[in-house]
């Protein structure tokens, strides 16, 4: 069975209880993602990872890469074994449909638990059965720059295989670093509230610009007035380039002010920004976006 697991980065470099804090919001967030898109599906955690069974693999991975925190995904065949021969027979049957004749190939194998193999040890053994399954198409190995690559992770209990590493976003799970308040009126302000929802801050949106696509990273995304007060905001973030920040007056705001776009050329920003609609147009909920 098919099932999307998913990676983070920064959060593994925190002590035991804050990454479990911010797991479990990690957590939260996809499941409010998968709901506002209208993908039906069960999200668990694991060990430094997240497992997601979806009726729509497709739509479930348009919507996971928009959760802020996931560094990558894989679609993986999940086995509930770890026993080195069923891996194998599972690895073997798995690469029929996917080995080339005359192509090369590499298995890139990981192991967490008490198992009385190595990573290396399983890797080799894979790649014995799949050699031996695929005789046919006259396999070779380059462990190097191979043409087709298979992945093991080997969990205390399970094991998963995969050949795609799908990359997204990365950055902090969206509300583990405060609230602030963002002015959006144009492509640049777009971006920096969306930078800041990257580093992990829930951002309160002053303007009606882009709020649809900022709307599929944050469904809960809030619009207020210019003088509705923000309890607890952490400061104002402003899409402001060299020149306008050069010019910004600290004092006339109570608390500090962000430029995520200041070191950014006008081309770079829209080059971002393009790639941000993109995105949140192939989204499974773009149709019912108020843009």
């Amino acid at each position: 069975m098919a099932v999307l697991l998913i990676r983070y980065s920064e959060i593994g470099l925190k002590g035991s209880a804050v990454r479990n804090r911010w797991e479990n919001r990690m957590k939260d967030n996809l499941m409010q993602m998968l709901e506002a898109d209208g993908v039906e599906s069960l999200v668990e955690k694991g060990q430094a990872r997240f497992y997601i069974t979806a009726g729509d693999i497709s739509a479930a991975i348009r919507s996971v890469r928009k959760v802020f925190g996931v560094s990558s995904l894989s679609v993986a065949e999940e086995l509930d074994s770890t026993d080195p021969e069923e891996i194998c027979a599972a690895l073997a049957e798995y690469s029929k449909t996917r080995m080339v004749d005359g192509k090369t190939f590499a298995v890139r194998a990981r192991r967490e638990g008490g198992q009385k193999y190595t990573s290396m040890d399983i890797a080799r053994q894979v790649g014995d059965a799949i050699w031996d399954a695929n005789l046919d198409k006259h396999p070779k190995v380059n462990l190097s720059e191979p043409d087709i690559t298979f992945w093991v992770e080997v969990r205390p209990k399970k094991t998963y295989y995969f050949q795609e590493y799908i990359y997204a976003h990365a950055g902090l799970p969206l509300g583990t670093q405060g609230r602030v308040v963002a002015y959006v009126d144009d492509d640049r302000g777009l971006l920096s509230a969306w930078l800041m929802m990257k580093r992990g801050c829930r951002v309160y949106v002053v303007g009606d610009y882009g709020l649809g696509v900022l709307r599929q990273y944050d469904p809960r995304l809030k619009v207020i007035d210019p003088g509705f007060r923000v309890e607890r905001n952490l400061g104002y973030v402003f899409g402001y380039g060299l020149e306008e920040a050069a010019g910004f007056d600290p004092a006339s705001r109570d608390r500090p002010a962000f430029f995520p776009t200041v070191g950014m050329t006008d081309a770079e920003v829209a080059e971002r920004v393009a790639a941000i609609r993109k995105e949140a147009e192939e989204s499974p909920s773009w149709d019912r976006s108020a843009e």
